[in-house]
């Protein structure tokens, strides 16, 4: 019988899986047309409701700091893919929307970028095992985002 991983371990095991996958996968992004860093902008924004988030919420769920979501959000704007908006209900508040632009741009991208997370991921893990880690690294994101 094995003796269970520690959650050091799995900690472990999990970042280091993840970073080389990661690695990989980013080697295979089509970083010519649009960054890893604004296709994750363009992803969450396809992902909310009318496209658009306040740009507290889009930091919130994506992997940057404030400034440097604001200086992406401005040149994505400056290209034309997303625009910003006053929020109507506080002045205070941007909004950020997807354009058509962005997200035909989002969707070309994520047509190559989903082939190869597939190729990878299918390539190391059974279907079964692909349902097991998605449940289990759900529910350690959950555990982490709902309290």
């Amino acid at each position: 019988m094995t003796n269970p991983a520690s959650p050091v371990e799995a900690w472990e095991s999990l970042f280091r899986a993840q970073v080389a996958v990661m690695r990989q996968i980013a080697s295979e992004f089509p970083s010519d047309v649009i960054s890893l860093n604004e296709y994750d902008v363009l992803f969450t924004l396809t992902r909310s409701e009318n496209r658009t988030l306040r740009i507290r919420e889009l930091n919130e769920n994506v992997l940057l700091t404030q400034p440097s979501i604001s200086r992406l959000v401005d040149r994505l704007a400056a290209r034309g893919l997303v625009t910003k908006l006053t929020d109507p209900n506080d002045g205070r508040g941007t909004l950020v929307a997807l354009t058509d632009t962005g997200f035909a741009l989002f969707r070309d991208a994520a047509r190559i970028h989903g082939r190869s997370i597939t190729s990878r991921m299918s390539t190391a893990l059974s279907p079964d095992e692909l349902t097991d880690l998605a449940r289990l690294t759900g529910k350690l994101y959950a555990s982490v985002t709902t309290r």
